[in-house]
Formats: C-alpha cells, structure tokens, sequence
C-alpha cells in the first residue's frame, strides 16, 4: 500500500510563509488561532444534540435575527481566541453591532461570521463559520471602525469552516485556495484538497421562493440557469439554505450561488464584509468570480459594518452572465 504524506494545517501555513521572507510569524499564528477556535466549536458542533446549546437565547443580533445559543457559543469562541493574543488589533463579528477592540499594537483585522447558517442548526443541517483577515490600516494606541471598511481587494486571507459530515476548513492567503479536514482521532486538520480549482459547472443554487420579488434581470438570468436559451448551461439545482454549504459544494463540484436583491431587500441580505467578501476572495483564487450584479464585489467599499449587497458568486462564466441580464433587462431596460 503505497504512503501518503500528511500535511497538517500548521505545516501547510509554516510552508506558506516561506513565500513571505519579511514575515515574523504573527500571521501564521493568527491562522493558528483561528484553527483552534474551530476545533472548539466543531467540538460543540457535534455535541449539540447532547448538551444544553440547542435552541434559541430569545434575543435577536444587530441583523433582527433569532439569536441561538450555538451562535453565542461560536462567537465568544472566536473573541476568547485573539482578544489577547497581540496580534489583532480590532474584531467585528456579526453578531455585534459595533467593533470589538482587541489587542492596541495588533497588526491585523479579524472579521467573521461565527455560524453561518445557524437557522439549520437545530435539523443537523450543515453550517459553518466564514472569517476575513485584513491588515490594519490605521496608527496609534487604538483602532478604529476604519481599519474594518476595507475592501474585499485588500484582504490578506480568508476562509471558512464547514461543520458537516465532516469538518473542513478551507482558507486561501492569496496563493490558491487549500482545503484540509478534520481528523478527530488525532485532533487535526489534515490536507485533503489542495489547489481547488473551480471545475466544470454541475449545480446553481437559488432560493426560488423569492422569484416574483426578482427584477426581470434576474429572473431571466435564472431561467436561462435552468436550460432556457440556445446557449443555457446543463446544471441541476442544489440548495441548502446555508450560504457556506451551497458554496463548499460549488467550489468543489462546480456552479453558481446566488442570492439577488430583490422588491423587499433591494440593496441585497448578504453581508459584505462577513460572507460575500471572504468567499468572493476564495472563489477568485479558485479561478471563479464574485459580483453584485453589476459590479465585482472584491471592489466594492463597505461604508458600515453590516453592509448588504446581492451576491452572485462561482464559476466565472455562469456568473458574467448574470451580468449581462441585469445589464440588458434591468440597465438598458430601465427597472
């Protein structure tokens, strides 16, 4: 039987580094953090059904949504992990209205959705975390809401973890996209996908519901998804409910999420800087692409920390075509 080399996460990030001779480690460490907080909530996770951390607190976040005790769990989680280790200088979490300042003379910014997804967790639906790290912009003894409202074009790495049949975190510090799984025997995540490319599309994911509150744009756009028009795709619908499970499975299988503004919401319900953004960046160095629409989400300028925008995020051709329906319906249309 032949032998395979194991690649930890904490050796694949040691590796990663080398491509950064000025580097003194804080990064890596800060990669490190976020593993491990991981690994604690996986934990929780997978013990849910058996513990008190079910259900709901009977409070709503900053969003107006039911806040549940796993999403409080997760959350102080991650803050517990890096508000003292000196090397973040200022968090924004979801679930928070404002920042959480950290450590003052921390050189990054840690952004993130502690559990996304969280409606599904009481129907062992997959869900999952999703975080952004951005290099701190501003000087002085403290940071600001300033060195958060970066654009998604300025992030130094992001990535998510999916708590499913199995826990993968998936991460990318802008040289390719890396997947590693975790292995509870012996409490690592090991290198199971590497280089993830995007592949040939299969799958679109769209919740249909919402169809009549679509512009027209989009609702062409999405009859041409299901194999209306000369030149339509061959893609079955797959659709979980959970922003970080749809994209896990079209990055790895191939295809398209989307989730379009619509009558009710119409500057878009995604977060920027906690899913559209980090994904976005993932799905670029995979070789996909990520859009509002009408413009390249990685270049948007988020002007609060709970800004919204639609997403339409995958392979790169399904997603330029959305593009050009909302241009020629909704532009040149005029609605």
């Amino acid at each position: 039987m032949p032998r395979h080399e194991l690649v930890t996460i904490d050796h694949h990030i040691l590796e990663s580094q080398k491509l950064h001779p000025e580097a003194t480690g804080e990064f890596t460490n800060l990669l490190y953090d976020i593993a491990l907080a991981a690994k604690i909530v996986a934990r929780e996770v997978n013990r849910a059904g058996l513990v008190e951390i079910l259900g709901l607190t009977g409070e709503e976040n900053v969003q107006g949504e039911e806040v549940r005790k796993l999403d409080v769990y997760a959350n102080e989680t991650l803050i517990r992990m890096n508000e003292f280790t000196g090397r973040v200088c200022v968090m924004a979490s979801e679930e928070d209205p404002d920042i959480i300042p950290a450590h003052p003379d921390g050189k990054y910014v840690l952004i993130f959705d502690p559990l996304d997804g969280s409606s599904n967790i009481d129907y062992n639906v997959s869900i999952g975390t999703i975080f952004a790290i951005f290099r701190r912009k501003t000087t002085g003894d403290s940071c600001s809401v300033e060195d958060c409202l970066q654009p998604g074009r300025a992030l130094a790495a992001a990535g998510y973890v999916v708590y499913g049949s199995s826990t993968m975190m998936v991460y990318s510090t802008g040289h390719g996209v890396y997947g590693f799984t975790l292995d509870p025997s012996v409490g690592e995540f090991l290198l199971s996908h590497p280089n993830i490319r995007s592949p040939q599309p299969k799958y679109y994911s769209v919740n249909h519901a919402y169809v009549r509150r679509w512009s027209r744009g989009v609702q062409e756009y999405v009859k041409w998804l299901q194999g209306e028009g000369d030149d339509a795709p061959e893609l079955s619908e797959r659709y979980i409910g959970s922003m970080v499970a749809d994209f896990h499975r079209n990055l790895l299988a191939g295809g398209v999420f989307i989730y379009p503004s619509d009558a009710k919401r119409p500057q878009g319900k995604l977060r920027l800087l906690y899913e559209a953004a980090p994904l976005g960046f993932l799905a670029e160095q995979a070789g996909g692409y990520v859009s509002t629409g009408r413009e390249n989400v990685l270049e948007v300028q988020p002007t609060s920390l709970h800004h919204r925008v639609p997403v339409f995020v995958g392979d790169r051709r399904l997603v330029e075509k959305a593009e050009e329906f909302i241009q020629r319906y909704d532009v040149e249309g005029g609605t």
